[in-house]
């Protein structure tokens, strides 16, 4: 091969990538493949044309091969083209893999993280394909419609959903919290919190180390106007999380009303240290180091929360708050 028809087709190999930037894979393909053989990025893009153009089967082992190669340019469009494929033929377990080490190499690529987002979706919704087709009766089923209907805001189809999986298993963990939860989110009325309790004190039966369905019965009965009963179940939940930061502030206000001060600045910080944005935290903090007679601290502890109330541009704490998920045990 003579030096200029190698320049010749090193130019069409990069007319080829050109080509395929534009979409055009047709003329991508016919001038990628006379590149020399020695031309690792023109085989590369090669490869990706060939599975954009339904040929993945065939080219798969060499996208894999090349997604391990030296060039990192290189290595992201091969995986991204080899996790695509996996993704389009249901290859989930496949597809894992790859998309990990991508995510891992390049944490904020918008092209990653799409990949990552599409295969996420795909393997989810085949997953919940095939939970229908195999178990349709089982209270699985039941449990992951009403946890559907849940993140829709439809309680009245959730509630039911999560009853008819309480009825076929009563004792699987976390149903009846669940259904709990969700009796809770649809209304506070008198009727509402009474069968809400039942469900929480159900869970507590199964699990009694379950410290959210504790502190959700003693919020249940601080809103019933039953503080004895209220104060003992948040007692009870501090206990079972010390890390739990609700639970302690509740905790530090039952000491603060008792005047015990000293007791509720400790859980407080405690409180705070575990939940540095939490606007609860440092609030009963500032009133407790007040009630202390620590003005100093008080005063410190009302700026960090100014400043906490103002929060950047793009902050979404609001919006996981409202997600409500439970914190894990």
């Amino acid at each position: 091969m003579t030096l200029a028809f190698l320049v010749v087709l090193l130019a069409q190999a990069g007319s080829g990538i050109e080509a395929f930037q534009r979409g055009d894979y047709k003329t991508a393909r016919n001038l990628l493949d006379q590149a020399p053989a020695s031309d690792a990025r023109a085989k590369a893009f090669l490869s990706i044309v060939r599975a954009a153009t339904g040929e993945c089967e065939a080219v798969a082992p060499d996208l894999a091969r090349q997604a391990s190669g030296s060039d990192p340019v290189l290595r992201r469009l091969t995986a991204l083209a080899l996790a695509q494929c996996h993704i389009a033929a249901k290859q989930f377990t496949q597809a894992g893999p790859v998309i990990a080490k991508l995510e891992q190499e390049f944490p904020s690529d918008p092209d990653v993280l799409y990949v990552s987002a599409n295969y996420h979706m795909k393997a989810w919704n085949d997953a919940i394909y095939r939970m229908y087709q195999a178990a349709p009766s089982s209270y699985r089923t039941d449990q992951l419609s009403a946890e559907v209907f849940e993140t829709q805001g439809r309680m009245t189809e959730a509630i039911a959903e999560f009853r008819k999986a309480t009825a076929k298993n009563p004792r699987a963990i976390n149903l009846h919290y669940r259904l709990g939860r969700a009796l809770l989110q649809q209304s506070h009325n008198p009727a509402a919190l009474d069968e809400a309790r039942k469900e929480f004190d159900a869970e507590l039966a199964l699990n009694p180390s379950d410290a959210v369905a504790e502190y959700q019965v003693a919020q249940i009965f601080a809103t019933q106007g039953k503080k004895a009963e209220s104060a003992a179940r948040y007692e009870r939940a501090a206990q079972l999380r010390p890390d739990f930061p609700e639970a302690l502030i509740a905790v530090a206000k039952l000491r603060s009303e008792a005047k015990r001060y000293p007791e509720a600045v400790a859980l407080l910080e405690k409180a705070v240290k575990l939940q540095p944005r939490s606007e609860a935290a440092r609030y009963a903090l500032m009133l407790a180091y007040r009630n202390a007679g620590r003005t100093a601290e008080a005063q410190q502890a009302k700026t960090d929360l100014d400043k906490l109330q103002k929060p950047p541009e793009g902050e979404f704490t609001n919006f996981l708050k409202r997600l409500g998920e439970k914190p894990p045990q």
